[in-house]
C-alpha cells in the first residue's frame, strides 16, 4: 500500500492541474448525475416491527385522510373573549380549500371558549414533498385571523417538519473555529488553510453523492445535516494529519513533490486505516432495525469517502502551490541558515536538542503520567465513571414540540392545547376495532373499560369508516405524551385490549420507538465494538490493544452520555442552550451518537498507536515509544479535537433539540476521548504494561491478516520494494517478541 500512496502523493504533487482537472470532471459528473437523477431528503415515519404500525395501515387503507399527514391549527383570544362562530367557520373553509386537505374537522372549543382547535386531515403521508417543510399554504389560511389581533399557532406533523429549520450556522461556526485554532497550533495561515480548503471540497463532492443517494431511498432531512457535521471534523482531521507530517519532510530538506509522496505514504496509510474504522462503525447503523438509520449510515459515510480521497489527492496539490510557506516563519528561516534541513524532533520543527526542557509540551506530559502510572490510570477512570453514573438514569423518548423552544409556534400550539384541554390532549391514544371481530356491543365495552380507569380523562365519540371495516375513538390520557408513565400506560392499555383491537397513533409510536431502539442498541454495540476489536488486531498485532482502546471508547461515550442526561434531562444546563425545562434524551440518539463516536475514536486511536508502535519497533523501548508517539501526534490530535468539539458545539446552537443534544453530546464525548483518554489513560496504562501491550498468541497471529497503519520509511516504487519493506517490518516485529 505504501508503495502505491507514495506513487499517488507525488504524482498529484507533480502534476497538480491533472488532478485538479480530475476533481472537476468528477464533480461535474457527480453534480450533473445529482441534478438530472438526484432525489430530495425526506423523512420516513414508518416503522416496520413496531406494533403501532399495524393500525397505522388500517387507517390508511380503511378511513379517508387517517393515517396520513395531519395539521392543528389552534386559535385563542389574548383579550379572553369568546371566539366568534364566523371567523371559525370561514377558517374551516380556507384550510379545506389548501391542496391535499381531505377534511377540517369543525373547531373543538375550550371551556372558556377563548380557545379552538381545528384539526386538518391530508390524503398524503407528511413526507409527501407538497407537505414535507412546507408552512405557506397554512400560514395563508390563518393570516386573515391573525390580522384581526388573534393568536394563531400551527401544530401536528406538518407544521412540525417545517418549525425548526437548519441555518447552516453549525458549520460556519465549526469552520472560522478550525481556522483560528490551526493559525495558533501550526503558526502559518497557509498550513492552517489547507485542511480546511480540502475538506469543504470533499465535503461539496460529497453532498452531491447524499443527493443520488436520496433517489435510492428515503434519506432523513437530518441526514446531511449529521454527514456535515462529520464530514467537516474527520475531513479537517485527516488533511492535518497528511500537512503535519508533509511539513516534516519539508524540515529534513526533502523537496516539495518528495515530501508530498512520503507524507501520503506514511500518513495516508492512517488515513485509510482511521476512516475504514469509521466506515465500519457507520454500518453498525444497520442493525438498529429502522430504515432512517440506514441513510444516516450511508450519507454519513459517503461524507467520509469524500472527505478522505480529497485528503490524499487535493493535500498534496495545495502543499505543492504553498511549497514551503506551509511551514512556520522561524522554521524556513532556519532552513535558510542551515542550507535547506532543520533538525527535528516528533511532533514538530526546530527542536534540534533533546533536552526536558525544549520538548514539545506533549512529550512532557507523557514522561509525567509514565512515571506514576498507576494513579494517573486510577484517577481519569474515577473521572469517566463519575462523568457517566447519570446515564444509568437516563430516560430516551422521541422528541415532541414540548421540550422545542418557545420560539416555535409549534411549541406555543402545544402549550396553548395543554392548558386549555389538557396536558392528554396532546398525545391521545387511537383505538382501532376491527368490526368483522368485534361487534357494536364490543367495541362500546372496549371504550367503557378504557373510561374507567384512572389515567384515562376522557373517550372521544367513536366514528366508523365509510366501508364498515373498522370503528376508531381516541381516548385522553391523564397526562402528556413524554411524561415518564406514558410507557407505562400505553403498554398496560395494548395488554388489556381484546383480540381485533389496536392501540396506534403519535404516542403509542412513540412508546414503541422507545423500546425499540432501546433493545437494538446493544446489538449495535456489540458488532461495532467487535469488527473495531477485529480491525485494531490487525493493524497493531496485539490482544491487549484493541481491547483495551475499546474500553476506553466505551467509557467516554458512556461519560458523554452521562452529560447528557445531566444537560438535559436533569436540567443542568438548558437554560444555556435556549430551553426551558427539563427533558428525556432523543431515542434517536444514543445509537447514532454511539456508532458514529466509536469510529471517531479509533481515528485518534490509529494516530497515536501508530507512531508509538513504530517508535517500539525501532526501538525495543515500550515507554520511550509512548513518550515518543504522544510527541509526535499530540499537537495533531489535540487541534484535531478542538476543531471536532468546535464543529459539534456550533451545531448545538441550531434551534432543533434533537440536534442540540447530538451537538452536545457528541463534543463532550471528543472532548473527553482526546484528554482524558488520549493523554492520561493511554499513556498510564501503556506505561503500566510494558511490552505486554504488543502481546498476540502465535496461532492467532498466523490466522490475522497483516495490516500496517503506517510507516516510517517510505518503500521503493516497485513491488519488490514493498515487499521488502513489508517483510522487514515482520521481521523486526518477531525479533522483539521472540527476545522478550
Amino acid at each position: 500500500m505504501s508503495s502505491f500512496l507514495h506513487r499517488l502523493g507525488r504524482a498529484s504533487a507533480a502534476h497538480p492541474w491533472r488532478t485538479i482537472c480530475a476533481w472537476l470532471i468528477a464533480a461535474g459528473a457527480l453534480f450533473g448525475l445529482a441534478a438530472a437523477f438526484g432525489g430530495t431528503p425526506q423523512e420516513d415515519y414508518n416503522i416496520p416491527g413496531a406494533r403501532a404500525q399495524v393500525g397505522i395501515e388500517q387507517l390508511r387503507e380503511h378511513l379517508p385522510g387517517a393515517g396520513n399527514a395531519s395539521a392543528r391549527v389552534v386559535v385563542h383570544d389574548p383579550t379572553g373573549d369568546r371566539l366568534g362562530d364566523a371567523d371559525l367557520a370561514t377558517l374551516e373553509s380556507r384550510l379545506k380549500g389548501m391542496p391535499h386537505v381531505v377534511s377540517a374537522v369543525p373547531a373543538q372549543r375550550s371551556a372558556d371558549g377563548d380557545t379552538a382547535v381545528v384539526a386538518v386531515a391530508y390524503d398524503v403521508p407528511v413526507t409527501d414533498p407538497d407537505l414535507m417543510g412546507n408552512l405557506d399554504p397554512l400560514d395563508r389560511a390563518v393570516t386573515p385571523l391573525r390580522d384581526a389581533g388573534l393568536q394563531v399557532e400551527l401544530g401536528g406533523d406538518v407544521p412540525e417538519s417545517a418549525a425548526a429549520p437548519m441555518k447552516g450556522q453549525g458549520e460556519i461556526i465549526g469552520i472560522a473555529a478550525a481556522l483560528v485554532i490551526l493559525v495558533f497550533a501550526f503558526g502559518s495561515v497557509v498550513s492552517a488553510g489547507l485542511p480546511i480548503a480540502s475538506a469543504l471540497v470533499g465535503l461539496g463532492v460529497g453532498s452531491a453523492g447524499i443527493t443520488l443517494l436520496a433517489a435510492t431511498m428515503n434519506v432523513s432531512n437530518s441526514a446531511p445535516m449529521v454527514a456535515s457535521m462529520v464530514g467537516i471534523g474527520v475531513g479537517i482531521d485527516y488533511a492535518l494529519l497528511l500537512v503535519t507530517r508533509h511539513g516534516e519532510f519539508l524540515a529534513e530538506g526533502h523537496p516539495v513533490t518528495e515530501a508530498a509522496g512520503r507524507a501520503v505514504a506514511t500518513a495516508g496509510r492512517s488515513v485509510v486505516f482511521a476512516s475504514s474504522t469509521v466506515l465500519v462503525s457507520l454500518m453498525g447503523l444497520r442493525l438498529a432495525g429502522l430504515p432512517t438509520y440506514s441513510a444516516f449510515g450511508f450519507a454519513t459515510a459517503i461524507a467520509v469517502v469524500s472527505v478522505a480521497a480529497a485528503s490524499l489527492t487535493l493535500v498534496p496539490v495545495l502543499a505543492r502551490f504553498a511549497g514551503r510557506r506551509i511551514l512556520p516563519r522561524r522554521v524556513r528561516r532556519e532552513l535558510a541558515r542551515t542550507d535547506g534541513a532543520v533538525a527535528t524532533t516528533p511532533g514538530g520543527v526546530g527542536a534540534p536538542d533533546g533536552r526536558l526542557s525544549r520538548m514539545p509540551l506533549t512529550a512532557r506530559w507523557a514522561r509525567k503520567v509514565s512515571r506514576r502510572p498507576v494513579l494517573w490510570a486510577v484517577a481519569a477512570t474515577v473521572v469517566l465513571m463519575t462523568l457517566a453514573l447519570p446515564a444509568l438514569q437516563m430516560r430516551t423518548w422521541p422528541q415532541d414540540p414540548s421540550s422545542q423552544s418557545t420560539e416555535l409556534t409549534t411549541r406555543r400550539a402545544y402549550d396553548l392545547v395543554s392548558a386549555e384541554f389538557g396536558p392528554g390532549a396532546n398525545g391521545p391514544l387511537t383505538i382501532v376495532t376491527d368490526r368483522t371481530a368485534l361487534s357494536e356491543g364490543d367495541v362500546a365495552e372496549v371504550a367503557g373499560a378504557l373510561d374507567e380507569r384512572a389515567d384515562i380523562v376522557a373517550i372521544t365519540p367513536s366514528v366508523t369508516s365509510p366501508d364498515g371495516a373498522i370503528t376508531v375513538f381516541d381516548a385522553i390520557p391523564a397526562y402528556g405524551p413524554t411524561d415518564e408513565r406514558m410507557g407505562d400506560l400505553v403498554r398496560d392499555v395494548r395488554a388489556d385490549l381484546p383480540s381485533g383491537v389496536e392501540l396506534t397513533g403519535g404516542t403509542a409510536f412513540f412508546s414503541d420507538i422507545a423500546d425499540l431502539l432501546a433493545g437494538r442498541l446493544w446489538i449495535v454495540i456489540a458488532f461495532v465494538v467487535a469488527v473495531s476489536v477485529l480491525f485494531l488486531a490487525m493493524v497493531f498485532r496485539s490482544v491487549v490493544i484493541p481491547i483495551k482502546a475499546a474500553v476506553m471508547n466505551l467509557l467516554s461515550i458512556a461519560a458523554a452520555y452521562g452529560v447528557m442526561t445531566a444537560v438535559f434531562q436533569w436540567g443542568w444546563a438548558t437554560d444555556l442552550l435556549g430551553l426551558d425545562q427539563a427533558m428525556p434524551i432523543s431515542s434517536w440518539v444514543p445509537i447514532l451518537m454511539f456508532a458514529i463516536l466509536f469510529g471517531l475514536s479509533m481515528d485518534y486511536e490509529v494516530f497515536l498507536l501508530s507512531r508509538i508502535r513504530e517508535e517500539w519497533l525501532r526501538t525495543g523501548d515500550s515507554r520511550a515509544s509512548v513518550v515518543q508517539g504522544l510527541s509526535a501526534t499530540g499537537r495533531v490530535i489535540t487541534s484535531a479535537a478542538a476543531i471536532m468539539v468546535a464543529v459539534f458545539l456550533g451545531f448545538a446552537t441550531e434551534v432543533d433539540v434533537v440536534v442540540k443534544q447530538i451537538g452536545i453530546g457528541m463534543a463532550v464525548a471528543i472532548l473527553l476521548d482526546a484528554t482524558v483518554v488520549r493523554m492520561v489513560l493511554v499513556p498510564s496504562t501503556m506505561a503500566l504494561l510494558g511490552d505486554w501491550n504488543w502481546w498476540l498468541p502465535r496461532w492467532l497471529d498466523r490466522l490475522l491478516p497483516t495490516v500496517r497503519a503506517e510507516v516510517t520509511e517510505v518503500p521503493d516504487a516497485t513491488p519488490d520494494g514493498a515487499f521488502a519493506e513489508d517483510q522487514v517490518a515482520d521481521e523486526q516485529e518477531r525479533e522483539l517478541i521472540g527476545t522478550r
